[in-house]
């Protein structure tokens, strides 16, 4: 793991930071620009069409990145040696914020393809109260743990 670190440093943190960057800068867009933008769309069948869409076409971009970003931080923990180290402790603290930011894209996927089914059976309202914690509270939690988590990153290469 150390060797492979060391050969490929500058890709490894690349693919991490990346990795980072689409998955929080990607739900910062979905919150702050396309749900304000979806706003304006009068049809409701039309609107929760297109956030199912756009919340589908994000997941294939955030799962890969996710799956990068976890491979990327064990390499990252392994070969730079930090068990045992006073900065283990904020690695720890990183890596349990991206975590609980797993669980709770987990419970995204899940509402998001509850609302595909009741949208495709014609229950509107059902597909609607399936999204709202999505865009009201789950997306936006996870929008503040990935700061914090970008920040702690930021505080570890800086030591």
């Amino acid at each position: 793991m150390e060797t492979l670190f060391h050969n490929f440093s500058s890709i490894i943190v690349f693919l991490h930071v990346i990795s980072a960057v689409i998955w929080v800068g990607g739900m910062i867009a979905i919150r702050l620009a396309v749900h304000y933008s979806m706003q304006e769309v009068q049809d409701p069948k039309i609107k929760l069409g297109r956030t199912l869409e756009n919340l589908r076409r994000f997941f294939n971009m955030v799962i890969p990145s996710i799956i990068v970003l976890l491979l990327t931080a064990i390499i990252m923990i392994i070969a730079l040696g930090f068990k045992g180290t006073p900065l283990y402790s904020i690695v720890i603290a990183k890596e349990s914020v991206w975590t609980i930011m797993t669980i709770v894209f987990a419970v995204i996927f899940i509402k998001r393809n509850q609302a595909q089914k009741a949208f495709d059976e014609g229950k509107l309202p059902l597909a609607k109260e399936k999204l709202a914690p999505i865009a009201n509270y789950l997306i936006p939690l996870n929008i503040l743990l990935g700061i914090v988590a970008i920040y702690l990153g930021i505080t570890l290469r800086g030591f």
